[in-house]
C-alpha cells in the first residue's frame, strides 16, 4: 500500500438463518442432558450458511427435540466446534449454555482433545512430527486458508500409521483449532489430504477429502468425569485405503 492508493471492497450482507427442525437421522454416539456426541457423515454441513439452508447438522439437532445451547446464536444452536462438510467423524454439541461454555473453555485450554485419521498423497518421510505455521486467509484466494505471515498460531502433531500405494495413513492431533488446519498443514508439508481438491489433493475416484475425526476426549462439563469416544473409519475411507494394496 502506498499513499494515494484507492482500495475498493464490498461488505457482504449479514447472514442470519433461524433454522427449523428437520427429521434427519443422526448417528448419536452418546447423549445426556448436557451434551451429545455425534458421528457426522461426510457431506453434511454443520450449520446454516449461504448455499446451505437445509439439511445441516443444526437442522437435525433441532429435529431431535429438547433444548440446545444459545451461546452461538440462533443459526448455531448447540454448536461448540465444527467439522468441514467433507470431513466425517466426531463432533460434540451442547444441550445448554453451561455445557457450551465449559466445552468451549476446554477447547481453548486444549483439555478437549481431537484426533483425526487422514490419508495423504505421497509417502511421508518422517514417522512423526510437529507442524507449526500461522494460518490465515490465502492472499491469492480468499476462500482458502494458508500458512501466512501474520496468521494465527497453529500446531498439528502427526504420526504415520502405515504407508502403501503412494499414500500414507497418518494420525493427527490438534493443539489448536484453526479453520482447515490439518488440511493446510499437511498440504504445506507437501502431502495434501487425498481427494482434497481445494488444497491440491484431487484424485480420480476419490469423492471427498479422506479426513476423519476419529477420537474425541473431554471432561464432562457437569461432573468433570473424563470421557473418550471413537468413531470407526467410514466405508468410503476404508474402501479407498484398501484399494491401495
Amino acid at each position: 500500500m502506498s499513499p494515494g492508493d484507492v482500495v475498493e471492497f464490498e461488505i457482504p450482507e449479514a447472514y442470519v438463518d433461524d433454522a427449523a427442525a428437520e427429521a434427519i437421522p443422526l448417528d448419536v454416539v452418546y447423549e445426556d442432558e448436557d451434551l451429545a456426541v455425534i458421528n457426522k457423515p461426510a457431506g453434511m454441513v454443520v450449520h446454516p450458511a449461504p448455499g446451505h439452508h437445509t439439511g445441516t447438522l443444526v437442522h437435525a439437532l433441532l429435529g431431535r427435540g429438547g433444548t440446545w445451547s444459545a451461546v452461538g446464536g440462533t443459526a448455531r444452536p448447540g454448536i461448540v466446534h465444527r467439522l468441514d462438510k467433507g470431513t466425517s467423524g466426531l463432533i460434540v454439541v451442547a444441550r445448554n449454555d453451561m455445557s457450551h461454555r465449559a466445552l468451549a473453555s476446554q477447547l481453548k485450554d486444549r483439555a478437549l482433545s481431537r484426533t483425526y485419521m487422514a490419508i495423504v498423497r505421497g509417502l511421508v518421510k518422517d514417522d512423526a512430527g510437529e507442524l507449526e505455521g500461522p494460518i490465515g486467509r490465502d492472499p491469492k484466494e480468499r476462500k482458502r486458508m494458508a500458512v501466512v505471515s501474520g496468521g494465527r498460531f497453529a500446531r498439528t502433531r502427526y504420526q504415520v500409521v502405515e504407508r502403501r500405494g503412494g499414500h500414507t495413513l497418518v494420525r493427527c492431533e490438534l493443539d489448536t483449532g484453526r479453520t482447515h488446519q490439518i488440511r493446510v498443514h499437511l498440504a504445506a508439508l507437501g502431502y495434501p489430504v487425498a481427494g482434497d481438491a481445494e488444497y491440491g489433493g484431487r484424485e480420480e475416484g476419490v469423492p471427498r477429502p479422506m479426513l476423519h475425526a476419529w477420537r474425541l476426549r473431554l471432561r464432562h462439563p457437569r461432573t468433570g468425569v473424563e470421557m473418550s469416544f471413537e468413531a470407526p473409519r467410514p466405508p468410503d475411507f476404508e474402501q479407498f485405503w484398501s484399494s491401495l494394496n
